[in-house]
């Protein structure tokens, strides 16, 4: 398995990380966890995703956000911060989602050549074309879809699957494929947890809406049989692997144990390997202490992939 990983992927705002649960410096932790794993290929990350794709994906009422302080705060939910130039704030967060996103393009073509990616970082699923949100500025999986659609790596009619097994449902991956027939979503998310957006969980097609504090066992029930309705006519499989389903995540509000984590990620990748379908896996969220080591161990038991 290739994996995608840049030093640049952890988000360091020094006294400034304590405002925010995300722990944006784990995936240095990951890297260290998993080197010298047999099975791994570490792939340098070419570069943050150009610009010209960034405004051919989004609105202009968007890019306009993203030089507006207030605006960005709030979309990464951090408070106001008058005395914090959004210049920094930009060079310090901002480049490294760009870069992240980046990343998942890069991955996604990789994964189209035969290999499977994972991308450490990536997986913004709240930020759609017209808007950024839930600590998510740019759609990383749209602009890769978009981009390998635009060049002819992806055919017109090729279909893409979007497995979401992140704690919360992905609003902005259904707002940016709305009306893209070609687009199939599963989600299985905490249906009492953020985002409460009806018609962006209507858009989803193969949906495991379920309770707070969920198990294991009853999730990777629900999965399984969310995986089984999946069919081998898809080109290419996101996979937004968020660790905040775990119980010690104080956002995700589930109950899953490492353990859990584990098997749910490689019950994912055992399907879409017999279905033939080129997987690329992306961070998502994941806020809690155990959220690193649950990396590791779905990497290290993946490796051989």
């Amino acid at each position: 398995m290739k994996i995608l990983y840049d030093e640049r992927f952890n988000i360091d705002l020094g006294l400034l990380n304590k405002l925010h649960p995300f722990d944006g410096r784990k995936f240095r932790r990951v890297r260290e966890g998993i080197a010298g794993c047999p099975g791994l290929d570490f792939v340098e990350v070419d570069g943050p995703v150009p610009p010209a794709r960034i405004a051919a994906f989004t609105t202009p009422g968007l890019r306009q956000s993203f030089t507006d302080k207030r605006s960005v705060l709030r979309a990464l939910e951090l408070p106001w911060l008058p005395l914090i130039p959004l210049s920094l704030i930009d060079r310090r967060l901002l480049a490294t989602m760009r870069l992240a996103a980046g990343a998942t393009l890069q991955a996604a073509r990789l994964a189209l050549a035969g290999a499977t990616c994972w991308s450490l970082s990536g997986g913004y699923h709240h930020a759609g074309p017209g808007q950024a949100e839930g600590f998510c500025l740019y759609n990383d999986i749209g602009m890769a879809v978009q981009d390998l659609r635009e060049t002819g790596a992806l055919a017109e009619r090729d279909e893409i699957l979007l497995v979401d097994i992140d704690a919360h449902h992905g609003n902005g991956n259904a707002r940016t494929f709305l009306d893209d027939a070609r687009v199939t979503l599963l989600d299985i998310y905490n249906a009492a947890a953020y985002p409460h957006s009806p018609d962006t969980r209507d858009r989803v097609d193969i949906k495991r809406p379920l309770r707070p504090r969920t198990t294991g066992a009853h999730y990777l029930a629900q999965l399984d049989s969310a995986l089984r309705e999946l069919q081998p006519r898809y080109r290419l499989a996101f996979v937004i692997a968020g660790t905040d389903v775990l119980q010690t995540d104080p956002l995700g509000g589930l109950a899953l144990t490492l353990a859990d984590c584990v098997a749910r990620d490689t019950l994912v990748l055992d399907r879409l390997q017999a279905l033939g379908i080129p997987a690329v896996v992306v961070g998502g969220g994941g806020y809690g202490p155990d959220s690193a080591t649950a990396m590791i161990r779905s990497v290290t038991a993946n490796a051989h992939r």
